[in-house]
């Protein structure tokens, strides 16, 4: 399941935000979720359909804990032990343990391989397996023809395990161990982003990656964090996890993006309508050339956004961000209530200051539209007079969703259009620090758009879904500049952006301009809960205006999921 669409459908068609809940923000916590299925089964602005039903189901089922009702699951009276126990939230409706005895402690829950629950602790434990194969033809490539037919696969295994203690203090804590051989063109773009003498491999939004039978990839996946409710209306998150502020496929903001990275996040909600988040990030910078006895570099980002429900229809936000290169934290970046353009300042340092606003509004219980605008850097002079000058960095996003579309229930539709600037989200070398140690990217990945900077795209997704079965079609058009060897055209974030080819005349596409057409769709259906069986067609096409740099890639690929969600690979 694609919990964020699902959200974005219960949003949009109860026709107003939910108190409290900001889904600009995420991942989101579990017990808001709870808290907006329940509001909105409570006051329903029109019919639910079937697999309305069956989604708001899942959605309960998957944290049962925070529904009413949770009882504690390891005391029975005494006087009813030997009879069935009453339903409780998330129960599963036939328990394995009945026909097979030593599964008996285990798949109580729908959601759960292992779960117990008590009025001051509970734990959750499943395994995480996913595996797929495909067969890849890849045509008129640069190299030798053997490469023309490939089989890419995934194959991942591991542990998820959360819970909360005293319903204060929660848990969270995922561990996988990967190995994939992918498609040739994220093998065609590791080219660009692949970490320098850190592993020697390459897997798209993760960290530390080793090579795998030559040309696939090796890597484990970790992600953990705790959170505390401090005081009523402010949650404190600490660990290691990736964050998105954004509505759309993409963010031009902070996505999801780059691999996951320590952090502490400070979410303090005003009222009804306000909600105000703090976000303190280490990164890694793998630019440089580095020993085998040297840690590698670290930066750190300070970052803040405030989502106001200006009405109960349309939401603003407003967001900045300051990328900074010290040995330690800098303190001055830690007070949450400041604007980090003033400390930049009054430090007298170059750290790379970001603006951003993000805006939606929800109307007639079908539709979205929405949108960002990020400001890296500008010259208001040069801005207005027009002559495209390489300070004029910025991105901007633009789009809407179209929900139960043509009054065919569970049909969404969503379309979105993202551009970048020359430059934008890069830095440059200083006396102390390279542009690696200010760039907007973690562990040579952006953090914001994949393709970097010096883009423009267009996407339109199809979904439609009947209970168990789902269907989901992307299409993007991508226009993009590549950098001819030895010159920066703007486009690669990792590079100096006063390395420019010039300083006036610059615009989107420049240098050897790529249009890329991609196409999927993926079929899947959920066997039980959180299980799914999916088949996939992915049809690729790069034309370069180097024409040894352009070919075709067309995929057809099986999985088998299990407490993992889908990743997009769209560039």
């Amino acid at each position: 399941m694609d919990y964020y669409h699902l959200i974005d459908r219960l949003e949009i068609r109860q026709g107003r935000w939910a108190d409290g809940f900001h889904s600009s923000v995420k991942p989101y916590n579990r017990q808001s979720i709870i808290q907006l299925t329940d509001s909105i089964l409570a006051k329903p602005t029109r019919d639910f359909s079937d697999t309305d039903y069956f989604n708001l189901g899942y959605l309960q089922d998957d944290s049962w804990e925070w529904v009413r009702g949770s009882t504690d699951s390891t005391k029975r009276d005494p006087f009813t032990k030997h009879l069935l126990p009453p339903p409780a939230p998330g129960d599963s409706k036939t328990l394995i343990g009945q026909k097979v005895p030593f599964l008996k402690p285990f798949f109580k829950k729908k959601a759960d391989f292992y779960s117990v629950q008590t009025p001051d602790f509970d734990l959750h434990v499943n395994p995480v397996v996913s595996f797929g194969i495909g067969g890849e033809n890849v045509s008129d490539q640069p190299g030798s023809t053997p490469e023309s037919m490939r089989y890419p696969f995934v194959n991942s295994r591991g542990l998820e395990l959360r819970g909360t203690i005293g319903k204060k203090l929660g848990f969270y804590t995922f561990f996988a161990e990967n190995q994939a051989i992918y498609p040739y063109y994220i093998s065609d773009y590791d080219s660009l982003y692949r970490p320098k003498d850190v592993g020697g491999g390459f897997a798209p939004g993760e960290g530390f990656t080793k090579i795998y039978r030559q040309k696939g990839a090796d890597f484990i996946t970790a992600r953990g964090y705790f959170t505390l409710n401090i005081l009523k209306i402010i949650n404190l998150q600490f660990g290691h996890d990736r964050n998105f502020f954004g509505n759309g496929f993409r963010s031009l903001l902070l996505s999801d993006n780059s691999a996951p990275y320590l952090f502490l996040k400070l979410t303090t909600k005003l009222g009804r309508n306000i909600q105000y988040t703090n976000l303190f990030t280490e990164l890694q910078n793998t630019q440089g050339n580095l020993q085998q006895s040297m840690l590698i570099p670290q930066k750190f980002a300070a970052m803040h956004h405030l989502s106001i429900n200006i009405t109960p229809k349309v939401n603003v936000g407003i967001f900045e961000a300051e990328v900074f290169s010290r040995d330690r934290v800098d303190l001055n970046y830690l007070n949450p209530i400041i604007l980090y353009r003033f400390v930049e300042s009054y430090r007298g340092s170059a750290d790379n200051a970001m603006i951003g606003i993000d805006f939606k509004a929800n109307f007639l219980t079908h539709f979205l539209v929405y949108s960002q605008f990020m400001l890296d850097e500008f010259i208001l002079s040069e801005l207005t007079s027009g002559k495209g000058s390489y300070t004029n960095k910025f991105a901007l996003q633009a789009g809407a969703k179209y929900i139960d579309a043509f009054n065919v229930p569970n049909l969404d539709i969503q379309a979105e259009l993202n551009l970048a600037r020359p430059y934008t989200y890069s830095h440059f070398n200083t006396t102390f620090s390279s542009a690696g140690q200010g760039n907007y990217a973690h562990y040579s990945q952006p953090m914001a758009h994949p393709l970097g900077a010096n883009f423009l795209e267009g996407l339109a997704i199809a979904r439609y879904q009947y209970k168990r079965w789902s269907a989901n079609g992307i299409f993007s058009l991508m226009m993009y500049g590549a950098d001819i060897p030895g010159q920066n055209y703007g486009g690669n974030i990792l590079l100096d952006y006063r390395s420019n080819v010039r300083d006036e005349g610059n615009f989107i596409g420049q240098g050897r301009k790529t249009i890329v057409t991609y196409a999927e769709l993926r079929a899947s259906y959920m066997i039980k809960h959180n299980i799914f069986l999916e088949s996939r067609f992915m049809y690729r096409f790069k034309d370069s205006q180097y024409q040894p740099a352009s070919y075709t890639d067309a995929l057809a690929s099986f999985a088998l999921r299990w407490n993992l969600p889908y990743r997009n690979w769209v560039f």
